[in-house]
């Protein structure tokens, strides 16, 4: 059931969605041209695939402490890393869709919520290497097996918190004098994502960009993203299906926009 209801969402969304020549703001033209459409590769793209490769061939077992959505699940279980990496990690387009965003935006500090086991926290390191990258796991063994990742790959501008995000979001937040770019990709409840939302707006700004994952993924997701979207402080939204963007620029008439990715 939950597999046909997510079919008839994104057949819903490609249907209604545009590309770039259907979308009249000129911010969001160029964004789409330049950045969402922009499939080139990148010099650093093959040591994190072939990272990503070695992990989805990683027999080794682990112990997992799942805090989100699947806690009731996945609690205590044991599994491989190659199961994991199959599994959690952001496709190869969405990660590389990140780093294109963090190297256009060029932000100076980037909050990751979901570290899993450090692919995208490394294509985010290495797209933007001048930033000061924060990424929280709350599974403590998967949070080694993504240490290991970043060591492996060079990527020195992260600091790996691992902890509840409910607990731990806070004080990252309160430390920051502003948030440039924040990644939410765990939990995948309505009340947490919402709860993630309120933590950060105060230290928004007018050339922020927050990107929620898995907006689709469930009832309580799209009702998250609706009521994200319909915050007075929200001039944009971009909803990629997959991900949603949401940017706080001053001096426009608040925009939402669908587009095929």
């Amino acid at each position: 059931m939950a597999n046909y209801r997510f079919f008839i969402d994104y057949l819903t969304h490609y249907v209604s969605a545009k590309n770039r020549h259907g979308v009249h703001s000129p911010f969001v033209y160029q964004l789409i041209d330049e950045v969402i459409y922009n499939f080139s590769k990148k010099p650093y793209e093959k040591a994190i695939e072939d990272k990503r490769l070695a992990l989805k061939r990683n027999t080794e077992r682990i112990t997992i402490t799942d805090m989100g959505a699947g806690s009731m699940l996945n609690n205590g279980k044991q599994k491989q890393i190659k199961t994991i990496a199959n599994n959690a990690l952001k496709p190869k387009r969405v990660s590389k869709l990140l780093a294109r965003l963090a190297e256009r935006f060029s932000p100076r500090t980037i909050i990751e919520l979901g570290t899993c086991l450090g692919i995208t926290t490394s294509y985010l390191s290495k797209a933007s290497p001048d930033s000061f990258i924060t990424t929280v796991e709350g599974c403590p063994e998967t949070a080694k097996v993504a240490k290991q990742t970043l060591q492996d790959l060079g990527s020195k501008n992260v600091e790996l918190v691992i902890g509840n995000f409910d607990y731990v979001l806070p004080g990252i937040v309160q430390r920051v004098d502003k948030i440039d770019f924040l990644f939410v990709d765990g939990n995948h409840r309505k009340e947490a994502t919402l709860n993630y939302f309120n933590y950060c707006l105060p230290k928004t700004h007018s050339q922020t960009v927050l990107i929620f994952d898995d907006i689709y993924w469930s009832k309580g997701m799209k009702e998250a993203w609706q009521t994200i979207k319909s915050h007075p402080k929200v001039t944009l939204t971009i909803d990629l299906f997959y991900i949603g963007l949401v940017f706080f620029r001053e001096g426009r008439e608040t925009e939402h926009f669908k587009v095929r990715f």
